[in-house]
Order: C-alpha cells, then structure tokens, then sequence
C-alpha cells in the first residue's frame, strides 16, 4: 500500500474488485440495488478494493469473513495469456488504468506465483519498449502511438522521467559541443 497521500495508492484501491459474500448481511441490501434490505450469502459484487479488503478481513462472531475477493477481470487468466505471448500488444490502461499497482496490491493479498512471474516479464519487456519510444526524439509518433496510448500510470511515469532524460542529455550534449 502506498502513501496516505499518494493520489495514485487512493485511485488504485478506489479500482472494483469481484468478491462473494461469505454470510448474509443484515442492512447492506443498498450496495447491489435494493435499499432497507439483506445482502444475502453468495451474493457476488463488485466493490473499490479498499472496501472489498476490509470485509475479507474482517471477522464475524463465527469467525468466518464477510467476503472473499476474487481477482479482477484485469488479472484473469485471459489477460494473463495474453501478457505471455506478446506483453507490447496489450492494452494495459483498457484493463485497469492503475495495472500494476492493482496486481501488486492483489499480490499482498494472494499467493500467486504464476502473476508475480508474468507481472515481472511484462514489466521488463515493456520497460525496454518505453525506453526506446522515450529516448527516440520523435516518441510518440509513428508506429509507437497506439503502444503508448495503452500505457498504465506507473509507465506513463516512465516514459516520462526517460524521455525528460533523454532530452536532457541531448541538450548537454550539444551544449558539450559548442564549447
């Protein structure tokens, strides 16, 4: 979890999250539409992941949790798959604008050993396809727009901080070159 004020950590958990409903619920019948009433026991909703935690977390008397989380449709196999055959064809934003900051949280939150594999090697492939969009002077241009068009926050911070260096060096270098 991010920082008390860190507007990216407050989107990322405001994202929705699938979640079944362990126990009835006297009282929360408005959260799926229908006021004054129950929510009932397999009731399945989708709510920010900031609330969807607390009631996983939370016990009853029984002991049991209110509710259990399921993965987002972000992080489904489907995607999954799809990230392991060509990580730079998928569009990270469509899925969820904050994408690894959600598989990250959802990783304090599962064992998943198969997501943590493929969160890295998308990560590390797109990181090197963002480095070279960024240090091209033209880029986001050409062949590379719809690629950057699909970029997650976390990478529209990266492309930025690396094209802003990329220009930078440029202008030292020439600086460099006058003198």
């Amino acid at each position: 979890m991010g920082s008390y004020y860190d507007v990216d950590a407050i989107l990322t958990d405001a994202q929705k999250v699938p979640c079944t409903f362990d126990i009835t619920v006297p009282g929360l019948g408005y959260m799926e539409g229908n006021p004054g009433g129950d929510i009932k026991e397999g009731t399945k909703l989708e709510l920010p992941l900031w609330l969807a935690e607390m009631l996983a977390v939370s016990q009853t008397t029984t002991s049991a949790p209110m509710a259990t989380i399921d993965l987002p449709t972000s992080l489904s196999s489907r995607v999954l798959n799809a990230l392991k055959a060509d990580p730079r064809t998928v569009d990270l934003r469509a899925q969820a604008p904050h994408f690894f900051s959600l598989g990250a949280r959802m990783l304090e939150l599962f064992e998943e050993e198969e997501l943590v594999d493929v969160l890295i090697d998308t990560f590390k492939q797109r990181a090197s396809t963002i480095a070279d969009h960024a240090s091209n002077p033209r880029g986001a241009l050409g062949e590379g727009v719809e690629f950057l068009r699909g970029l997650d926050e976390m990478e529209r911070g990266l492309f930025r901080a690396a094209h802003d260096s990329a220009k930078a060096t440029r202008t030292w270098l020439a600086d460099v070159r006058k003198t």
